[in-house]
């Protein structure tokens, strides 16, 4: 058995993410950034297929993808309100890491388990950048799946996606605490 780590065990039954919109910069500079995603590049990946990217977004790309957001936004025919949201998404944000799902060919890892592999990365990264001080919070939305504004905005090819965008910055209030799962709700125990 490993040595247990008690510390480490608190840090996962208190974690709470930071909404975005409370989050402030500066972000963190390159090297604060890097262990951050060293850390989230560990992530489980059955096949050893690395299929995902991060691609660091702040400064003036952040206020490019917020004009791209309400121009594509406008063209899908999003809610005022909602489009409103996803724009200030990019152009409130003091850092934002996508995680790009870009499946890799093979026989014998599904694309699935790749896409969920991503899905550990987006959560590694969020726990990492909150384990080192920052606020952080996952989230998508409908650009993390629209082809045209992932190929004008970030440059990616057809059958990417974005498994999540990674806000982290400082955190300006507590986040607030919210309900959690009833865990005798959720599991069943089977033992036969």
């Amino acid at each position: 058995m490993l040595q247990p780590r008690p510390e480490v065990m608190d840090f996962l039954l208190t974690r709470r993410s930071r909404p975005a919109k409370t989050l402030t910069g500066p972000g963190p500079d390159r090297a604060a950034l890097e262990p951050i995603l060293t850390a989230a590049a560990r992530s489980p990946d059955h096949g050893k297929l690395e299929p995902w990217r991060f691609i660091v977004l702040e400064g003036a790309a952040l206020q490019r993808l917020a004009a791209l957001t309400a121009r594509r936004g406008a063209e899908r025919g999003e809610m005022p309100e909602k489009l409103e949201k996803a724009v200030a998404s990019f152009a409130d944000a003091p850092l934002v890491v996508a995680v790009v799902a870009r499946p890799q060919p093979s026989d014998k890892i599904p694309v699935i388990e790749q896409h969920l592999s991503a899905g550990a990365v987006c959560l590694a990264l969020v726990n990492a950048a909150l384990a080192s001080g920052w606020g952080a919070n996952w989230l998508s939305g409908w650009m993390a799946q629209d082809e045209a504004w992932l190929h004008e905005g970030l440059g990616l090819e057809a059958g990417d996606m974005v498994a999540g965008f990674v806000h982290i910055g400082r955190e300006t209030m507590p986040p607030p605490e919210r309900p959690r799962p009833d865990l005798d709700a959720i599991t069943r125990w089977v033992d036969t």
